[in-house]
């Protein structure tokens, strides 16, 4: 290419460059009427400018200009359910969401937007799993495939039958993970997204059952993470478990006698 060719394409850049329309962001949902009510789920929905819909945007729950939670990472196709909201939140109505535009074409035209502020009601939950401190067995797994595991929860559910859902927990960002009970797979390299996967299992109600989460890949943001539903038909939890190569979080869940 001649100097007159090259300069001449530098120039065509500039100018597209330069003429990059500006990007925006409106969020619909919440509003200053809108209401929280914790621990049911919430939703976003939102509006853009110039955003493709391939593009991700980071939303933020915000208190008195304090980020306190990070909703998630989303695709850019405008709404977005099922999002599991802290259950340490308290009421008040002090409260807002900010979205922010990832990775725009234009760094000097980042779409930001916080909406009005809106309401969080902390209501009073029905009795919930009862945290057991003493597993009927106290034999439980430590490692897995050379992997170190700890329990970080402990949940009593009154059915021997009980139903999961699983979702990616934070960023989209390519986790792949396998759900183990009791040593045995029961969601086997499977591709996290932000929509729930649902199964039904069957516990053994004479010990404590080991649910471990166990990752294939790190993603793009690690470590793994899956947040996880557990409902046994009367009440429901939600929790989330955390793995890496090297480690894995399990929950212990016996059956309520």
């Amino acid at each position: 290419m001649n100097s007159g060719a090259f300069a001449n394409s530098t120039i065509a850049l500039l100018q597209e460059s330069a003429t990059l329309s500006p990007t925006q962001i409106e969020i619909t949902v919440p509003n200053s009427t809108t209401v929280w009510n914790v621990p049911q789920p919430a939703e976003l929905i939102w509006n853009t400018k110039n955003i493709p819909d391939h593009k991700t945007i980071q939303f933020y729950l915000v208190k008195d200009d304090v980020v306190i939670q990070e909703l998630g990472v989303f695709e850019n196709n405008h709404f977005a359910k099922n999002i599991a909201l802290n259950k340490s939140l308290e009421t008040g109505n002090n409260y807002r969401v900010m979205g922010i535009e990832l990775f725009p074409d234009d760094p000097k035209t980042i779409a930001k937007y916080a909406t009005p502020f809106f309401t969080i009601n902390a209501m009073k939950r029905p009795e919930r799993m009862v945290k057991n401190e003493t597993p009927k067995k106290t034999t439980v797994r430590n490692t897995f495939d050379g992997r170190s595991i700890s329990y970080v929860s402990q949940l009593e559910v009154n059915s021997e039958t009980i139903s999961i859902n699983i979702w990616d927990h934070g960023r989209k960002d390519g986790d792949i993970v396998s759900i183990y009970l009791n040593g045995e797979a029961i969601v086997y390299k499977y591709f996290l997204t932000y929509h729930k996967k649902g199964f039904e299992l069957k516990l053994d109600s004479s010990k404590a059952n080991d649910l471990f989460l166990y990752a294939h890949n790190l993603g793009k943001y690690p470590p793994n993470t899956v947040s996880i539903e557990i409902t046994d038909g009367t009440v429901s939890e939600n929790i989330v478990l955390n793995s890496d190569l090297k480690s894995c979080e399990a929950v212990l869940i016996n059956v309520k006698e």
